[in-house]
């Protein structure tokens, strides 16, 4: 088990792609990461839309939580009719709140970087 970020670049998975799919799979049910987020725990800050990419293209393969990730600014990305619905859906029965411009409170429910503990 990794206990902390340090380590997670000490492991022989060390492609910006795995890191991604391991942090991803690290987001505990009930909280929250953002795009960015992920992209800097995995090594590259700049990286958001590239952790949306591995997320739409990885998803089923790795059965990723996908629906765990949001944007920066607390709200579901994908557009009504095309996943917004089914996100929200996900998150509600986890236990996530929304505010009246579904929008979630990223420091109730959200991760900070220090708080990802990505296994092995």
């Amino acid at each position: 088990m990794i206990r902390n970020l340090s380590e997670l670049f000490e492991t022989e998975e060390k492609s910006f792609y795995q890191r991604v799919i391991r942090a991803i799979q690290d987001i505990p049910k009930g909280k929250v990461a953002t795009y960015g987020q992920v992209a800097l725990v995995a090594g590259n800050p700049r990286a958001a839309r590239q952790v949306s990419y591995i997320l739409h293209s990885s998803t089923e393969k790795y059965a990723l939580p996908w629906h765990r990730v949001v944007n920066s600014k607390g709200n579901i990305s994908l557009k009504p009719k095309k996943g917004y619905e089914l996100q929200m859906k996900l998150l509600k029965k986890e236990g996530i709140v929304f505010d009246k411009k579904n929008c979630i409170d990223l420091k109730k429910f959200g991760l900070s970087p220090n708080s990802f503990n990505i296994q092995d």
